[in-house]
């Protein structure tokens, strides 16, 4: 006879993965302040302005999405997969922060 499958001890890993999801919040938003600030230092050009409101709304894409994961981390019971949308804006966010952060410089 087989034998019960061993219960799942998830120990530190979802601590680990929520923690990962905050320093990856406290990057992007240092990203976003330091765009804002490169902007706003070498004088408000349209493109700047643009860069800065488009990061700030990048920011906010991203911390909807931490938020949702932290979230669900938190619960206490087995968190469920990170879903292919919510993955592919995450990385989005990423991708266009940065984006906005080397517009910022020109």
């Amino acid at each position: 006879m087989p034998s019960a499958a061993p219960a799942r001890d998830p120990g530190l890993q979802p601590e680990r993965t929520r923690l990962a999801w905050r320093r990856t919040t406290l990057s992007c938003t240092v990203a976003a302040v330091l765009a804002a600030k490169q902007a706003l230092h070498q004088g408000s050009s349209p493109l700047a302005l643009v860069a800065v409101a488009l990061s700030g709304l990048v920011w906010l894409g991203f911390l909807a999405v931490a938020h949702r994961r932290i979230q669900t981390l938190s619960k206490g019971t087995r968190p469920r997969l990170l879903g292919a949308r919510s993955a592919a804006a995450a990385a989005l966010c990423a991708v266009a922060l940065a984006c906005c952060a080397v517009a910022t410089l020109f």
